[in-house]
């Protein structure tokens, strides 16, 4: 039986976000800017951070965005996960974004089909525990692939193998480094993350098994 993500879509108010981050918050800032600028139709009301002095912290309070702290120090996932999702349900968030955060998480009932990850690689190729970052990259270079690109995906309890929303692909190019080729899939995932949002905000997205239907639901 198909499953809708979404209830009906709504033109207003905007969807409310959270987003999650372990790192520099690359991609927080790059939809702090899409949603300035009016290309995403969203706001940003939380931003949970996996553990202290990173620079997404900076990032979420010059935007002035509600920032919570996950419990770092907890002794199991369970515990840790409670915590991320906390202020996450206090602020009525409707979809939850993971912005380079490298935790694990249990996902609550409610928020089952809410979660979403961007991936820099076309999963299932280059992912799953240790594929994160630079090192996702690397991976690709050494293998002499000649595709490669970035993946937006519902997130469930192991890494990287929720059902899939969207991809796209970039060449891999003779001369690339790490750095280059990077650069190349980040810009991708600058267009991707904010229309896959916009897809769940419009209530385009449809779970058949496996499978991610994406179009109006009428």
């Amino acid at each position: 039986m198909a499953e809708t993500m979404r209830d009906p879509p709504m033109v207003d108010p905007p969807i409310r976000l959270a987003v999650c981050v372990s790192g520099e918050g690359t991609t927080l800032q790059n939809l702090i800017q899409k949603i300035r600028s009016r290309r995403l139709r969203a706001e940003v009301v939380q931003v949970v951070a996996s553990r202290p002095r990173i620079g997404a912290i900076a990032r979420a309070e010059a935007a002035g965005i509600p920032l919570a702290l996950a419990n770092f120090h907890a002794r199991s996932r369970a515990e840790f996960s409670a915590s991320v999702f906390e202020s996450i349900r206090h602020n009525n968030c409707d979809l939850v974004v993971l912005g380079g955060f490298l935790s694990l998480l249990t996902i609550p009932a409610r928020y089952k089909g809410r979660v979403i990850n961007v991936h820099p690689s076309l999963i299932p190729a280059f992912c799953g525990k240790g594929f994160y970052g630079a090192a996702v990259h690397e991976a690709v270079l050494q293998s002499g692939v000649k595709i490669s690109g970035c993946t937006v995906h519902f997130v469930d309890e192991s890494y990287d193998s929720g059902p899939i929303i969207l991809q796209r692909a970039v060449p891999v190019l003779e001369d690339d480094t790490v750095e280059t080729l990077g650069a190349r899939v980040f810009k991708e995932e600058c267009k991707a993350l904010p229309d896959a949002i916009t897809l769940f905000a419009e209530g385009q997205l449809k779970l058949e098994g496996r499978r991610v239907r994406v179009g109006s639901l009428v």
